[in-house]
């Protein structure tokens, strides 16, 4: 099983478990493969990590992110999920070339592989949800640790090209040996590869971690009979012993170690694994024919390897038969060794052989070897051997010849196996800061010369020349870089065989960011390799490094208990470097308005407390480390509960006055809930009927348990006997006794009927007064606990009672009603009268009820009109008392008149009538019947042409103010006329008096 597989097998094991122990989706949780860990160096490794509880979408995100031993407090971003720009610089190429990546298992379950696990991998892993739910509620990270061991584990044998005859023993050593301090077990196993199956190895016999020996399906049989046994011969050797070899032996035999560890969860892993090299075992079988067989040690080889080809004559080794062998390389004669052991080349080979880069002998009378010492490209193809059976040494014809099968030999070139990263512990700056800078070169077979560049990113295509360090070590800066009194005293260093450091002591300005490559040069035999890598670093101003993130490590905290708040600053220098304050905010829970500021810690440590919730003074404490401020709670009371925000304020290093504050970062709000304490509210839960004729009811609401200092609120509800109705709220009484109805119920003649009140510390009753049959149904309390805590009310809970069934015994007498379904059509604005009639009369002595229902949507009847048999009316529905008459034509006589009809009037009608007889006890009901369905269809009013006036206010005002405007107008029109008249007249009577003396003073003369 390959790691990817072992990481996932691992993870479902982990969701089962999760799922077996009842993990609850009420708040976020996430889980982190359980440390410490150990690996080792090289080695590719896994890390699960799940998320439940959660809200949001089924597809979460994770972030990986490490604290390395140098810098714990210090998170160091590796891969996201979601963000490409996540990785930190020193795991940007890792991640990008598929060396570090995250699968994901599925939606809420991911595995963290680094593929190649190096040195400084070794750390403090913490995996990291983004936040989907509506408020913060859970754990959002897990952490875990990783230490990374030196790969101490080593396993050899000698290689060897054995030829035995069928039957023979063979007996292989391998030695095994570890140095890890951590405790381990080690397996052992031998296994067998035939023909071209190099990847279908057969497994011969393993021992396993746990001390047993484990045969191969092939072998299971020649274990059991004691044919195949694996000896420990001292703490490092391990024997393969075979009694009897067989044909099906034949084939490439090597070693195989394992060194496995016990993970904290109780699994073993593998960390380590080490083949040897091969040896080659022939088996002859016995008889007179002439079997041919080729093999090599490996015949996969790079330019330089040893070639040692065997070719294997199947007959006994005391045998005195004479054989004349040939070699072939595809197809071409190479060399060849006669009966008497004489050596030929062909003129091709001549020459190297005798500069002795090819040589071939015999070892034996079946065994005949070629050996290459330092294979070439030309000697790659297709190896073969004939062998040519003589009667005598010097016969010039051959009795038999056979030729091998092909060996394929392939010689891969020479290429340079060295590699090259580079890093930065500085990957992110402030100007005045240091950079560090590491290139790290693996398997270099030579010395190699160094160089480092700086890629501004404001010049694009140029490079800036930092230092370089030749072969021989000597060193030297480029021309930038070489006065000293601007960035310091630059250092190169080599700290091991193949790591070198760059140290720049101060960088001067942003420009001084960007990339920097380091290109390593080898020299090998005439030929050189250079290897390049980059590394970005970021030089910032203070202020855009800041960030703050406020965690807790619970979300929720019982009434008394102490909580903790951590507001974690992220910056690129620790908070007792530069001056800093902290601003505490506070948001009450349900939300009232904006965040209110609680206290406030300047970067002198004074500590400011404000007014707007007192009691966090003397209960709280405030702490400070180098990342990080702390809030501490004590004694959390449900004023305490909210979300919380801290607000981060930072000044420039060594500047006095302080002055603006050069950068200032907010942290996201976290919410704290408060958990009052456990109700002990018991209520009961019996159901019980009561059977009434009439007159006065009370039913009990009864509390079984609960706290001595505890207060209650009772509310009653109402469920009629209909089967999808909806309970109806009558009345409720505060725990501190205030009465409120709810609408249906606050009519004066409601109130006055249903009463509550409390008849013992432990029981409450609603009384009603003068029940009807319209009451009967279902009742039940709900009981509220509530208690004093310090600052206020605060209710614990509430219990539900059982139904008490209210009915009216049947009568003796049944009404006969005209029962039969009508259909009235009535225009809007007009009257019309519902039918409710008796057919005979009432008994003596008994005083007639009735109440008219309208049947709503939903199938409930609702009471418009109560008439009592005392003869008083009730109204359930005030609204409508001025449109409702019932106006009796005859003592029968009960139907309902509705003026004015609306629209929303339409709808199904009927009444009940009951009839009621004086007994010593009280009222009681003797008749009980109900009339037929009225059916009441509303019609839009006709339009006339009063309608439309009255319908059109622009038309009514004209309508109304015209006639004021016309008498106005007359009014005026008479008063000048009347002015007019009497100018005309006072004209003429002034002269007709002129006239007149005029007259007079003629007959004077």
């Amino acid at each position: 099983m390959d790691v990817q597989q072992q990481g996932t097998a691992v993870l479902g094991l982990q969701l089962c478990r999760s799922q077996l122990t009842g993990v609850t989706t009420g708040q976020r949780l996430v889980t982190i493969q359980q440390g410490p860990l150990y690996r080792t160096e090289g080695s590719h490794i896994t890390l699960w990590c799940k998320v439940s509880g959660y809200q949001g979408p089924a597809e979460q995100n994770f972030q990986w992110s490490i604290y390395l031993p140098s810098a714990p407090e210090r998170e160091v971003q590796i891969v996201s999920t979601v963000d490409p720009s996540f990785p930190y610089a020193i795991y940007t190429q890792r991640v990008r070339g598929r060396g570090i990546f995250v699968e994901r298992l599925q939606g809420d379950a991911v595995l963290l592989h680094i593929t190649e696990l190096q040195e400084r991998d070794a750390g403090q892993y913490e995996c990291h949800t983004p936040n989907t739910d509506q408020s913060y509620l859970g754990t959002y990270s897990a952490k875990t640790n990783l230490s990374v061991i030196p790969d101490t584990l080593s396993a050899s044998m000698a290689p060897q090209a054995l030829t035995l005859m069928e039957g023979d023993a063979v007996e292989l050593t391998c030695e095994v040996s570890k140095s890890t301090a951590q405790h381990t077990h080690l397996s052992v196993g031998w296994y067998l590869l035939q023909g071209a199956g190099e990847h279908r190895a057969q497994e011969i016999l393993t021992l396993s971690k746990d001390f047993i020996l484990k045969p191969g399906p092939s072998y299971e049989q020649r274990f059991l009979e004691g044919d195949v046994q694996l000896l420990k011969v001292g703490n490092t050797t391990y024997k393969l012993l075979i009694g009897g070899v067989k044909p099906s032996d034949q084939g490439q035999l090597y070693c195989e170690a394992a060194e496995w560890i016990e993970d904290p969860d109780g699994t073993w892993k593998d960390i380590s694994s080490k083949q040897t090299q091969r040896t080659s075992l022939a088996v002859m079988s016995q008889g007179r024919d002439l079997p041919v067989d080729i093999t090599a040690a490996e015949h996969s080889l790079a330019e330089g390897d040893a070639l040692e080809l065997s070719c294997v004559v199947g007959a006994p080794k005391d045998s005195s038969r004479h054989f004349q062998v040939t070699w072939l390389l595809s197809g071409m004669e190479v060399a060849g060794i006669d009966p008497h052991g004489v050596l030929t080349w062909e003129e091709e080979f001549e020459e190297r052989a005798k500069l002795g880069q090819l040589r071939a002998f015999k070892p034996s009378n079946t065994v005949y070897v070629l050996t290459i010492p330092e294979v070439g490209l030309k000697d790659k193809g297709t190896y073969q051997c004939s062998v040519s059976e003589m009667k005598t040494p010097g016969d010039l014809h051959s009795i038999q010849t056979n030729v091998s099968s092909g060996l394929q030999v392939n010689v891969k070139p020479t290429e340079s196996q060295m590699r090259l990263s580079v890093s930065t512990s500085t990957p992110q700056v402030v100007v005045g800061d240091p950079l560090i800078l590491h290139c790290e070169v693996q398997g270099a077979t030579s010395p190699v010369s160094l160089r480092w560049w700086h890629l501004p990113p404001q010049h694009p295509g140029r490079r800036v020349l930092v230092a370089t360090m030749e072969q021989d070590g000597s060193r030297s800066l480029g021309s930038a870089y070489q006065d000293g009194g601007t960035r310091g005293s630059l250092r190169l260093e080599k700290e091991s065989s193949g790591t070198f450091t760059l140290v720049i002591p101060s960088t001067l300005h942003e420009d001084d960011g960007g990339q920097y490559r380091c290109e390593a040069t080898q020299w090998s035999r005439g030929r050189n390799w250079t290897e390049k890598g980059e590394v970005a670093v970021m030089v910032s101003p203070m202020g855009e490094c800041l960030h703050a993130t406020l965690r807790s490590r619970t979300a929720t905290v019982s009434y008394g208990q102490s909580f903790e708040l951590f507001c974690q600053v992220d910056a690129s220098y620790t908070l007792q470097d530069v001056p800093a304050s902290v601003r505490w905010l506070f948001q009450p829970s349900p939300a009232t308005g904006s965040l209110q500021e609680l206290v406030q810690v300047s970067p002198s440590g004074t500590v400011v407390w404000r007014t707007a919730q007192p009691h966090f003074q003397g209960k709280a404490q405030l702490a400070k480390t180098d990342t990080s401020f702390k809030l501490h709670v004590h004694s959390a009371l449900p004023a305490n509960e909210g979300s919380y925000q801290c607000e981060v304020q930072v000044w420039r290093r060594n500047i006095l006055p302080l002055g603006q504050p050069a950068a200032n970062a907010s942290s996201n709000a976290v919410g704290i809930k408060v958990v009052l304490p456990e109700s002990k509210l018991q209520v009961a839960t019996k159901d019980s009927s009561v059977e009434i004729a009439g007159g006065n009811v009370a039913l009990e609401c009864r509390i079984v348990f609960a706290q001595n200092n505890s207060q209650f609120a009772v509310t009653w509800y109402f469920l009629p006997l209909l089967a999808d109705a909806t309970p109806l709220q009558i009345i409720r009484a505060s725990y501190s006794s205030i009465l409120e109805y709810r609408s249906e119920f606050s009519s004066p003649a409601q109130k006055s009927r249903f009463l509550s009140q409390r008849v013992s510390s432990s029981v409450f009753q609603l009384q009603i007064l003068s029940a009807a049959p319209r009451d009967e149904g279902r009742y039940y309390c709900v009981v509220e606990e509530w208690l004093w805590l310090v600052d206020g009310w605060y209710k614990l809970g509430e219990g539900t009672s059982g139904r008490t069934t209210l009915k009216f015994r049947p009568t003796e007498h049944q009404l006969q009603m005209e029962k039969t379904n009508h259909s009235i059509s009535a225009r809007e604005g007009e009257e019309v009268t519902l039918p409710c009639r008796l057919q005979d009369a009432l008994l003596p002595d008994t005083q007639p009820a009735a109440t008219w229902f309208q049947v709503k949507s939903n199938g409930s009847a609702s009471a418009l009109l109560i008439l009592h048999h005392d003869g008083t009316m009730e109204y359930p529905q005030e609204r409508l008392a001025p449109r409702l008459f019932l106006r009796r034509a005859s003592a029968r006589d009960f139907s309902l008149t509705v003026s004015s009809v609306e629209r929303g009037d339409a709808g199904a009608y009927y009444c009940q009538l009951q009839g009621w007889r004086l007994q010593s006890e009280g009222k009681a009901l003797q008749a009980l019947a109900h009339s037929g369905y009225t059916q009441l269809i509303t019609i839009p009013p006709e339009s006339t042409v009063l309608s439309r006036i009255c319908s059109s206010p622009p038309l009514l005002n004209f309508i109304l103010y015209l006639p004021l405007v016309l008498i106005l107008l007359l009014a005026l029109a008479v008063f000048c006329w009347y002015c007019k008249f009497r100018k005309n007249k006072k004209g003429s009577i002034t002269g007709w008096m002129m006239e007149l003396e005029g007259n007079e003073e003629v007959k004077k003369i």
